[in-house]
C-alpha cells in the first residue's frame, strides 16, 4: 500500500490488489455479523407504532460482537441486581439498532471507496473519517478473535495458528495511522 497522504480536502492512497481483497473481505465479514445481530431483534408491537427501533436486550454471546457492541451500562459481575440488569437491557435494546446502523454504515463506506481489484483510493474528509471507524471495528473483531493483548510480541511462533493473522492486524494498524496522520498533516 501507498501510504495516505493529503492534497487539499482529500486524502489518497494506493492499495495492491491483495491488500484490497484483505481489507475488503474483513469489512464484509464485520458487515455480515452486525447485520445479522440486527435482524436477531424481536419483533415489538410499540416498536412498530412509534416507529422507534429496538434492538435486542440481551448482550451478544459471540466476543466479537460483544467487543463491538458493549453493554450501555456497567454490572457488578458478582452481584448484578434485577433493577441493574432491566436498564442495561432496555438501554442496550434503544441505543444498539443506531450503533449497529452506524458500523454498517461506515463498512459501505469503505466497500464503496475502495476498488476491488486495488488500486488509488481518494476520500473526502468524511469518508476518511468513516474509514478511521471501520478500521477500528475491523481492528477490533480481529484482535478479540485473535486475543491480542498490550504485552504480546509482535510476532508469534510459526506453529501458533494467530501468526499470520497477526500480520494483518498489524497492518490494519499501519493503515489507520497513515490515515490519521494523513487527515492531521
Amino acid at each position: 500500500m501507498r501510504t495516505w497522504t493529503r492534497q487539499g480536502g482529500r486524502l489518497l492512497a494506493g492499495f495492491e490488489q491483495q491488500e484490497a481483497a484483505v481489507l475488503r473481505g474483513l469489512v464484509s465479514q464485520l458487515e455480515d455479523m452486525l447485520q445479522a445481530r440486527a435482524e436477531e431483534a424481536p419483533q415489538d408491537p410499540l416498536s412498530e407504532l412509534t416507529g422507534i427501533r429496538t434492538g435486542p436486550s440481551a448482550s451478544p454471546d459471540d466476543p466479537v460482537l460483544s467487543r463491538l457492541l458493549p453493554d450501555y451500562h456497567r454490572l457488578d459481575p458478582d452481584n448484578p441486581t434485577k433493577e441493574d440488569l432491566d436498564s442495561a437491557g432496555a438501554l442496550r435494546s434503544l441505543h444498539e439498532p443506531e450503533l449497529v446502523d452506524a458500523k454498517v454504515g461506515v463498512a459501505k463506506v469503505v466497500m464503496q471507496t475502495l476498488p476491488r481489484d486495488g488500486g488509488d483510493v481518494q476520500l473526502t474528509l468524511e469518508e476518511a473519517d468513516a474509514w478511521l471507524s471501520a478500521l477500528n471495528d475491523v481492528r477490533l473483531a480481529l484482535g478479540t478473535a485473535l486475543d491480542v493483548t498490550e504485552d504480546m510480541p509482535d510476532e508469534l511462533p510459526e506453529e501458533d495458528p494467530r501468526s499470520p493473522h497477526l500480520g494483518v492486524y498489524h497492518w490494519l494498524t499501519w493503515v489507520q495511522e497513515s490515515l490519521v496522520q494523513a487527515i492531521t498533516a
